[in-house]
């Protein structure tokens, strides 16, 4: 499969399994999950046909690990707009964690901290280089670091991704370190 069909197919995943599954007509489960058969007709129905080895190709290669294939299903690992429960334990965060933002979010998030908004939890990165990849998407990015021992020890709650993606309900702003 060529770059610009994985690209493409994995596009089309997240916006089905994390944001608009009823768009296709598929029903997630309450952990997000949903039949890789149900998943494959449905796109097909819809002018998408893609196979299971190309499914299989754009889980395995993903850089992020957006996807996890168990068995006959599949799920997005976090970022979801829809309501589903992950069902992921509560973690002991490290000391820091870090946010990538770009320099016209920055004024809003001194003042209100990090909020989820249309996310079901505010997403931190376990470094810095994976924090400047994520905000370099929207921009030149730049990059918070979080006091998640802190957080932790204050009692807010982090869950950790299948991928690594560090999750919580949000961020007060007295727990942010801003750059310069």
């Amino acid at each position: 499969m060529n770059t610009q069909r994985s690209v493409r197919l994995s596009k089309y995943l997240a916006k089905h399994l994390r944001h608009e599954p009823e768009r296709i007509g598929i029903t997630l489960d309450a952990q997000g999950w949903v039949s890789v058969a149900e998943l494959m007709a449905a796109a097909a129905r819809h002018g998408f046909p893609f196979t299971r080895e190309e499914l299989a190709a754009v889980v395995a290669g993903s850089d992020k690990q957006r996807y996890a294939l168990d068995g006959d299903r599949i799920r997005a690992n976090q970022g979801h707009s829809v309501p589903v429960d992950l069902d992921l334990p509560p973690a002991v965060p490290p000391a820091h964690l870090f946010h990538g933002t770009v320099a016209r979010s920055v004024a809003a998030i001194r003042e209100e901290g990090l909020r989820p908004m249309s996310r079901h939890a505010v997403h931190l990165s376990p470094d810095r280089e994976t924090a400047t990849r994520v905000g370099a998407r929207r921009g030149k990015p730049v990059v918070l670091t979080v006091d998640a021992g802190a957080m932790h020890r204050a009692g807010h709650v982090f869950r950790v991704s299948a991928n690594g993606v560090w999750l919580t309900s949000r961020v007060p702003a007295p727990f942010l370190r801003f750059p310069g």
